[in-house]
C-alpha cells in the first residue's frame, strides 16, 4: 500500500491534497515539513499534514509524486501544527493561508540543494516565502592544542595570541591589523590550533546596547498573591490534552486540563502602574526553571523594544524577538534560534503567536483589551483568542493582563472560565492615581493660543506644569494638521476618490507654527491663501497622497477651508504657544522604522517637554517626569457607528490617564469633552473600571450585542456597486432560508452598506449573522462558505470575519 500524505497549499481553498509519498522519502516526510509539489502545472511549496498508509479515495493513477522534500527538520512542530489547523477551522480560513503565517523564510541554502536535484526546473511558484542567508562571515577560534616552544614565529603566532586572549573572532577583523592573516590562519589550521568557521552573521536588532542586569524589586502583597497563583498553575501543568472541543476565543470557555486541580487562564486586572510587568518577569522566570518556554505577546511594535529592555536586565540575551517590523533576515534569524531550542523566551507583536517556542508551558498577553490584537486583513485571526486556544492545547498557562480589560474577558471571569487576579494599587508606594477634571467645552472658551481645542485651563496646566520642570502629553486621536479640507462657499467636502471618506491635510515636516490668534479670539478654519505651501492631501485607508487644489471641484470657488484639528496642527500650534518648550509628536506619520523608539527614549532622558500624539502615546509607556496628561477631544472616539465605540473610548481615557504621576510626584489629567455625562468619560474620570464594566455589560445584554450573543461578519465588496449589492443580498437570502440558520434560530441583519461605503475603489456591503450560541452560528457560516465557494459572482468577493472587532 502505498505512502500518502496530505498536503496544504497555498491557494485560497480550506482543503487539502493527497500526494503519494516517494520510495526514496518514505522514512523523511514528516507532518509539519515544506514540500515541492506538482498543482496544475506549477510547482508549489506545500506543508505536510500527515503522512499514512491507507487506500485513497481517489483513482491512484491519478495521485501525483511529492517532487522534494524541503525541510530535514519539520519546520512547524506537531504542537504548532495541529493549533494552526483548529485556527484554520474555527475562522474558515485557507489552511494554506494560514500556514503561511508561521513558516520561517527559505533558506537560500535549501534552494541551491533543489536546483543541485534539479527540482527548480520548470515553472516553479514558492508563494509568498522569503529567500534568506546565503551571505557567510568566516571566523577562527583558538583550540586547546598547545603548540611545540619555539614552533610558531611572526604573524602566526601574534593571530593565535589574539584569538587566545580575546576568542572567537571574524576573520575580516583580524585582517585589519594583520595582512597575511588568512595564510596565517591556514597554517594554524593545519596544526590543530585553530579552527575556521563559516556562517551567517549574528542579527541583533534589539540587542545593540548591553543592559545591565536588574536586582528584582520587593513585590507588594497583591502582586506576590498574583505571582504565586500564576506559579502554582505552572507548577500543575500536564502534558498536553489531546482531542475534545476547543475553545476557539474569548467567548467561550477554555476546557480545562483532565484532572487539572488549578486554573490554568487567568485575567490579571491591575491598575495603571499596578507592576503588572514584574508579575509576568516572576511567571517567566518560574516556568524557565521548570523547563519549558514562555511566549509574550504586545499590542504594537513600539512597546516591544521597552519590554524586551526589560527582560534583557532579567534574563540576559537569550530571548527572540519577533513582529512585522523586522527585515526577513532578522526575523528568520530568531525564528531559528527558536526552532532549534537555543532560547526559549519570545517576544512579539500580534504575529508572535506562531513563534515556535519549544516546549510551550507560558502565553502572556499583555494590555489584552487591545484592537489591534485582531488581524484584520487576510486571516481575521484574534490573537489574544487564539492564545487561549494554543495555551489549552500545549497543557500551558495563559495569563492575559490590562487595566481596562475587554469585555469578553471580564464576562469569562463571571462566568468562571477565567481566574481573576487583581493589582488595585500602583506598585511604586509613592505613586497614585492621578487627579482627573473635565473640561466642558461648552462652558470653557479658547486659551491664549486662540484655538477651542485648547482651552484656558488646559493651557494655565501647561504653563504650570512647564515651570515645575515637568513633563505633559496631549492626547488626541487623529493625525494630520487637518481631518478635512471644506469648500466655504458651497460646503463640499474633499473626498477621496477611491474611498467615501474625507482627505486629511498633512502640512509635512516643518516645525514653525502659525502665530498664535490673540487672546481669546477664536482660531477659525484658516483659508487657502494662508496656509505654507508642500502641504499634501492623504487618505488614511488607501495611502493616496496628492496636492492640495486651489480651488473647489464642485463650485469652482477659491475658498477653501481647513476644519479640525489633528496631531500635526496641534504640534505647531502648542509650539507657537509655548517657544521656550521642546515639543515632539509621536504618531503614525512620524514612528518610522526606530524613530518611536527615539522620540521616547528623548521623552525619559527630558529633552522632551510636552508630547503630542495619538493612540501610540497611551500604550503602556513608562515615564517618571510626565505630571500632566491633556485628553484635547475626549468625544472624537465616542460617536462612531459601532457597538464598543464607548469600551473603547473608556479604554483610551483610562489609559492616557494611567501615563501621569507614576512616580513621587502627583499626576494631573484634564478631560476636555462637550459630553461630560456620557458614561465612558464620567466612569473614566472616577477611575471607575469595574462600574464602566457593569453597566456596559448590562447595555450589551438589552440590545444583544458579545457578550450575550455571538457574532459572524459577512463582508462583501466589488469594483461594480450592483455586483456587490447583488452577493450581499443573495447570502442574506441563503443564510435565512438555509435550515442550519432558520431551525436554530441565527438572526441575519442586512444586507447593508458598510459604514464606510467605498474603499480602495470597491464598494462594500455586509451580512451581520448573530445567534445566542455559537454551534448554531458556525453552522450558518459553512452553509453560507459552500455558497461562496460554488454559488457565488466571482466579481465579488467575500470575507467571512468569526467575532469581528472592527465593524467599519
Amino acid at each position: 500500500m502505498p505512502l500518502l500524505a496530505d498536503v496544504a497549499v497555498p491557494v485560497p481553498l480550506s482543503q487539502a491534497f493527497t500526494y503519494e509519498v516517494p520510495a526514496a522519502l518514505a522514512g523523511e516526510v514528516r507532518p509539519g515539513a515544506r514540500v515541492l509539489c506538482e498543482f496544475h502545472r506549477r510547482k508549489l511549496l506545500g506543508v505536510v499534514l500527515a503522512v499514512s498508509e491507507r487506500s485513497a479515495a481517489i483513482d491512484p493513477s491519478k495521485i501525483k509524486p511529492l517532487a522534494a522534500l524541503v525541510d530535514a527538520r519539520p519546520a512547524l512542530p506537531a504542537e504548532l501544527l495541529a493549533f494552526l489547523q483548529e485556527l484554520a477551522a474555527y475562522y474558515f480560513a485557507p489552511i494554506g493561508e494560514v500556514l503561511r503565517l508561521a513558516l520561517p523564510a527559505i533558506e537560500r541554502e535549501q534552494v541551491r540543494a533543489l536546483k543541485a536535484q534539479g527540482e527548480l526546473d520548470g515553472v516553479l511558484d514558492l508563494g509568498r516565502a522569503k529567500q534568506v542567508g546565503g551571505r557567510k562571515v568566516a571566523y577562527a577560534s583558538a583550540t586547546d592544542v598547545v603548540e611545540e616552544p619555539g614552533t610558531l614565529r611572526g604573524q602566526a603566532a601574534a593571530v593565535l595570541a589574539l584569538l587566545r586572549a580575546n576568542g572567537e573572532q571574524p576573520v575580516a577583523r583580524i585582517e585589519e591589523r594583520f595582512g597575511n592573516a588568512r595564510s596565517a590562519l591556514k597554517k594554524l589550521a593545519e596544526r590543530n590550533l585553530v579552527t575556521l568557521d563559516e556562517r551567517e552573521p549574528p542579527r541583533d536588532p534589539f540587542f545593540r546596547r548591553a543592559e545591565e542586569r536588574d536586582v528584582p524589586p520587593e513585590l507588594n502583597a497583591a502582586q506576590a498573591e498574583a505571582a504565586e497563583r500564576i506559579d502554582a498553575a505552572l507548577a500543575a501543568l500536564s502534558a498536553p490534552p489531546g482531542g475534545g472541543e476547543h475553545p476557539a476565543s474569548t467567548h467561550q470557555e477554555p476546557r480545562r486540563i483532565a484532572q487539572e486541580p488549578r486554573p490554568s487562564a487567568f485575567l490579571l486586572f491591575g491598575v495603571t502602574g499596578s507592576g503588572k510587568t514584574e508579575v509576568y518577569l516572576r511567571a517567566i522566570k518560574s516556568c524557565l526553571e521548570r523547563g519549558r518556554g514562555a511566549l509574550v505577546m504586545v499590542p504594537e511594535i513600539a512597546l516591544t523594544p521597552q519590554l524586551v529592555a526589560r527582560f534583557r536586565a532579567r534574563f540576559g540575551d537569550e530571548l527572540a524577538v519577533l513582529h512585522s517590523g523586522l527585515s526577513d533576515a532578522d526575523r528568520h534569524a530568531m525564528w531559528a534560534s527558536l526552532h532549534v531550542g537555543k532560547v526559549r523566551v519570545a517576544i512579539g507583536a500580534r504575529s508572535a503567536l506562531f513563534a515556535p517556542v519549544p516546549d510551550l508551558g507560558l502565553i502572556l498577553v499583555d494590555e489584552e483589551h487591545d484592537g489591534s490584537f485582531k488581524q484584520e486583513e487576510g486571516v481575521r485571526y484574534h490573537a489574544r483568542d487564539m492564545a487561549l486556544l494554543r495555551a489549552h492545547r500545549a497543557g500551558a498557562v495563559c495569563v492575559l493582563g490590562s487595566a481596562t480589560p475587554s469585555i469578553e474577558s471580564v464576562a469569562l471571569v463571571r462566568r468562571g472560565k477565567l481566574a481573576e487576579l487583581r493589582l488595585p494599587d500602583r506598585a511604586h508606594r509613592e505613586a497614585s492615581l492621578p487627579e482627573v477634571s473635565l473640561v466642558d467645552l461648552r462652558r470653557f472658551g479658547a486659551g491664549p493660543s486662540g484655538d477651542p481645542l485648547i482651552s484656558l485651563p488646559l493651557h494655565r496646566a501647561l504653563e504650570k506644569t512647564l515651570a515645575a520642570k515637568e513633563q505633559a502629553i496631549l492626547f488626541l486621536n487623529r493625525r494630520g494638521f487637518a481631518p478635512s479640507v471644506v469648500c466655504g462657499s458651497c460646503g463640499t467636502l474633499t473626498t477621496c476618490d477611491a474611498c467615501s471618506v474625507a482627505l486629511t491635510y498633512h502640512r509635512g515636516r516643518r516645525r514653525d507654527a502659525r502665530p498664535p490668534s490673540p487672546a481669546g479670539a477664536p482660531a477659525p478654519a484658516a483659508p487657502l491663501e494662508e496656509r505654507p505651501e508642500g502641504g499634501r492631501l492623504r487618505c488614511h485607508y488607501c495611502d493616496y497622497a496628492g496636492p492640495l487644489p486651489d480651488r473647489c471641484g464642485s463650485c469652482g470657488a477659491r475658498n477653501l477651508l481647513l476644519e479640525g484639528l489633528g496631531t500635526e496642527r496641534l504640534e505647531a500650534t502648542i509650539a507657537g504657544s509655548f517657544p521656550e518648550a521642546r515639543v515632539a509628536r509621536l504618531d503614525r506619520d512620524v514612528a518610522g522604522k526606530d524613530r518611536s523608539q527615539a522620540i521616547l527614549a528623548r521623552m525619559r532622558e527630558g529633552k522632551i517637554d510636552i508630547l503630542v500624539g495619538t493612540q501610540m502615546v497611551t500604550k503602556g509607556h513608562d515615564l517618571p517626569n510626565v505630571t500632566l496628561v491633556g485628553v484635547v477631544n475626549a468625544d472624537a472616539a465616542l460617536g462612531l457607528p459601532d457597538f464598543r465605540a464607548a469600551e473603547r473610548g473608556f479604554q483610551l481615557l483610562v489609559q492616557v490617564a494611567g501615563r501621569a504621576g507614576r512616580r513621587d510626584r502627583p499626576g494631573r489629567v484634564l478631560i476636555q469633552t462637550r459630553n461630560p455625562e456620557h458614561p465612558a468619560i464620567a466612569f473614566a474620570a472616577a477611575h471607575d473600571v469595574p462600574g464602566f464594566l457593569e453597566r456596559e455589560i448590562r447595555d450589551r445584554e438589552e440590545v444583544g450585542y458579545p457578550p450575550a450573543t455571538r457574532l459572524a461578519l459577512l463582508r462583501i465588496d466589488a469594483v461594480d456597486e450592483g455586483v456587490g449589492r447583488g452577493a450581499a443580498a443573495k447570502l442574506a437570502a441563503h443564510a435565512r432560508t438555509c435550515p442550519e440558520g432558520v431551525a436554530r434560530r441565527v438572526e441575519v441583519l442586512g444586507p447593508s452598506a458598510a459604514p464606510i461605503a467605498r474603499l480602495r475603489g470597491r464598494y462594500r456591503f455586509r451580512v451581520l449573522l448573530r445567534a445566542r450560541e455559537r454551534g448554531p452560528l458556525r453552522g450558518a457560516l459553512a452553509a453560507l462558505a459552500g455558497l461562496i465557494r460554488d454559488g457565488l459572482d466571482r466579481n465579488a468577493r467575500v470575507m467571512i470575519d468569526v467575532d469581528p472587532v472592527a465593524m467599519l
